[in-house]
């Protein structure tokens, strides 16, 4: 099969996502003819996804989340309004990832929880089968656990999920752990995505903590930490496109722009991750056996929900607040569930490919269904 790719630029999840799929989907022989990927002002797309795709990379302009400036997270009210307000140019993206799909006419899109996947369908009517791919389609499942009185949050973040795989054959949900699938409201259960390079490396005890962020706002709370523990030495990762390379406030503690070798390097070594609750990031750590302290991003829902199933799952512990001392308390008593999981990772291979033949074959069983009864 001829395969596009439709991936949510924002964070560092999806794109690794579709890196892993890119190659699990080569190696059975299906070609991805092209990435398109949604970009926004002050989001910066890692050079490590146009190297390691292996595939044309088209931008477009999408909608993304906008964060208070003094990193008390996400503004959901300034969120809200400007993408209303930026309709116009939504539409043109729409133009834009229409022609692009028409000249390369494939057999199949995939779509990473991109915004727009669910809006193509319904607008353009496309006759491409799309299969859609997140962790944030677990959240429909009815064995999914919420955050208490989430009712009014739970709403609105399985409206959006809705609205992106409008139309899809299939919704593939990323989980931390085994839960049966639900094929009648389309939910197909599969393991994480993880890149070849997570599964070559070797995991080593250092001393040191990992800290990855997904905005750098949330860096204050950071450097506070520090200061009043100067002796723990921090790498942390960050996307401030006004930092050098490597910024480093002293010889205990490291800022790096995101860079994919060198942050899974770090993550083998370190003795725990600290991270805001993307999924993505709790996987690989899950992985090396590594301990998680989840911090979701503050006013972000989905988050909070990656933080409460990662716990449940077995990760680690989640906080409100980068206080990094409860990470070092909680250490003795972590168990390694890493055993457990790549158990679970490995049968990935399969359904993954199972599940993304079938998405194709039955939107063509439907179209023929439709094109006899007309």
């Amino acid at each position: 099969m001829k395969i596009i790719f439709m991936v949510q630029g924002e964070g560092r999840g999806h794109l690794t996502q579709a890196i892993s799929l890119g190659q699990m989907l080569r190696e059975a022989g299906h070609q991805v003819a092209a990435a398109l990927v949604g970009t926004s002002p002050g989001r910066q797309i890692p050079a490590f996804f146009d190297e390691q795709i292996n595939a044309p990379v088209y931008h477009f302009h999408a909608p993304n989340i906008i964060y208070h400036a003094g990193g008390s997270g996400m503004n959901v009210q300034k969120t809200i309004s400007t993408h209303l307000a930026g309709l116009p140019r939504h539409l043109k993206s729409l133009r834009c990832i229409h022609k692009t799909i028409r000249d390369i006419r494939p057999d199949l899109i995939v779509s990473f929880y991109e915004t727009y996947g669910g809006l193509y369908n319904i607008l353009y009517r496309s006759r491409i089968p799309m299969v859609c791919i997140a962790h944030q389609y677990l959240l429909l499942h009815p064995r999914f656990v919420f955050p208490e009185k989430s009712g009014f949050d739970r709403f609105l973040i399985n409206l959006n999920s809705r609205s992106t795989s409008w139309l899809a054959t299939r919704r593939l949900a990323l989980s931390f752990r085994e839960i049966p699938s639900r094929p009648d409201l389309r939910i197909m259960v599969v393991p994480p995505l993880l890149r070849k390079e997570v599964q070559e490396l070797k995991p080593v005890q250092g001393d040191f903590l990992l800290v990855y962020m997904t905005h750098h706002s949330l860096s204050r709370q950071i450097m506070d930490w520090h200061q009043a523990n100067p002796d723990q030495e921090l790498h942390c990762f960050w996307d401030n496109p006004d930092a050098p390379e490597v910024f480093q406030t002293n010889e205990k503690l490291t800022f790096h722009r995101i860079n994919s070798e060198k942050y899974l390097r770090l993550l083998a070594s370190c003795k725990a991750l600290v991270t805001t609750a993307g999924f993505e990031s709790v996987c690989e750590a899950m992985y090396l056996g590594k301990p998680v302290m989840m911090v979701p991003v503050p006013n972000h829902f989905e988050q909070e929900c990656n933080a409460l199933d990662g716990v449940i799952s077995g990760a680690g512990i989640t906080s409100r607040h980068f206080d990094l001392s409860l990470i070092l308390e909680y250490l003795p008593r972590h168990t390694d569930h890493s055993a457990r999981f790549k158990e679970w990772y490995r049968r990935g291979t399969a359904m993954f490919l199972h599940e993304i033949t079938a998405g194709a074959q039955s939107a063509e069983s439907e179209q023929e269904i439709r094109s006899a009864a007309g």
